[in-house]
C-alpha cells in the first residue's frame, strides 16, 4: 500500500446528497418498523372516532398538493402537466380500489421508501458509480423491505403476516418510482427540445 493510501478516507457515498438520501431512507424504514406494535391500536382508536378515513383522505390530498406544487415550481409544460395529472389519477384509482383502509398507509410509507432509494441510486449512478438500473433496484429493494416488514408482523402477537400486504408494498414502490422516472424523463425531453 502506498503512503497516500494510509489515512485516505474511503467513502461509501459519492456525494453528500447521496449520503443524506440513504440516511433519510433508514429513518423512514426505522419509523415504519418502530410503529408495528402501535399501528393496530392507533388505527382502532381512529376508527372508533370515525377519523380514520378522513385522516387518510387528507393525507392523500396533501400528497397530491405536494406533487402539484413541486411540478409547478419548475414551470412545467403541457406534457409535464399531463404526466402529473396521469400520476394523480393512477394514485386515486389505486387508493380507491384498496378495500382495507388500513392498507392506504402502505401506499405512502413504501412510496416514500422507494422514492428515496431511487433518488439515492440515481445520484450514485450520476456520480460515476456502476448502478445497473436504479429504478428496478429501487422497486426490488422496496419490495424486500416491505416483505421484511410483513415477516416481523408475523412474529408479533397482535399482527399477522399478509402476502397481499407484500404486494401492496411492492406496488407502492412501483408507483412511486414509475411516477418519478416519468416526470424526470418528460422534464429532460422538454429541456432538450
Amino acid at each position: 500500500m502506498t503512503a497516500e493510501g494510509y489515512g485516505a478516507e474511503v467513502s461509501q457515498f459519492t456525494s453528500r446528497r447521496e449520503r443524506r438520501l440513504w440516511i433519510w431512507t433508514l429513518v423512514v424504514v426505522a419509523a415504519i418498523y418502530s410503529t408495528l406494535g402501535l399501528a393496530p391500536t392507533l388505527a382502532d382508536e381512529l376508527q372508533s372516532r370515525d377519523l380514520y378515513g378522513a385522516i387518510w383522505f387528507i393525507a392523500f390530498l396533501l400528497l397530491i398538493v405536494a406533487v402539484v406544487v413541486q411540478a409547478l415550481k419548475k414551470r412545467p409544460g403541457g406534457v409535464e402537466i399531463g404526466v402529473v395529472i396521469g400520476v394523480v389519477a393512477v394514485y386515486m384509482m389505486v387508493f380507491a380500489r384498496i378495500a382495507q383502509p388500513a392498507e392506504h398507509s402502505h401506499l405512502f410509507e413504501y412510496g416514500i421508501v422507494a422514492f428515496l432509494i431511487y433518488l439515492a441510486l440515481a445520484e450514485r449512478r450520476n456520480n460515476g458509480r456502476h448502478v445497473p438500473s436504479p429504478a428496478v433496484l429501487a422497486v426490488a429493494t422496496t419490495a424486500v423491505v416491505g416483505w421484511i416488514d410483513e415477516g416481523i408482523q408475523g412474529l408479533l402477537s397482535n399482527r399477522v403476516y399478509d402476502i397481499l400486504d407484500v404486494g401492496v408494498n411492492a406496488l407502492a414502490g412501483l408507483l412511486a418510482v414509475t411516477a418519478t422516472v416519468a416526470l424526470t424523463w418528460v422534464r429532460r425531453q422538454s429541456r432538450s427540445g
